[in-house]
């Protein structure tokens, strides 16, 4: 399985709400989920989030919340690549065997899903099975 995991968390200390603020007359998380969707890259498209509010957001762009993140996994100090290797986990308790993630974060609207295609395909002719972040 190939799954794009997209963090956001409920808890921004810089920017309160930042993953869900309005940009361009869309929550700037729609961006990434959009990009995402569009590449036609992913079996999945998840947000790992610890919030009600982004889960609802999320899902209404396409995305899937299965679970929401637990506490342990949403504080200030949880990197992003343990965030990522708790979704891979949570998705193998449910039977789920996944070969790629990609790391796509929720603020960057940017992102067009050519980049996104052009990294998955250098990673297949590499013949790796690394999860990749893109920015």
């Amino acid at each position: 399985m190939k799954v794009a995991v997209i963090p956001a968390r409920g808890g921004s200390k810089r920017i309160p709400r930042k993953n869900i603020k309005d940009f361009c007359a869309k929550p700037i998380i729609a961006y990434s989920i959009e990009a995402a969707l569009n590449s036609n890259c992913f079996d999945k498209v998840i947000v790992s989030t610890d919030d009600d509010e982004i889960a609802s957001i999320a899902r209404a762009f396409g995305a899937s919340v299965p679970f929401m993140r637990p506490k342990n996994f949403a504080d200030d100090f949880t990197g992003t690549n343990a965030v990522v290797k708790h979704v891979i986990e949570q998705l193998s308790e449910e039977g789920y065997e996944v070969n790629y993630a990609c790391c796509i974060y929720a603020t960057a609207p940017f992102l067009s899903p050519e980049y996104i295609q052009k990294g998955f395909e250098k990673l297949i002719s590499n013949n790796t099975q690394f999860a990749i972040s893109v920015t």
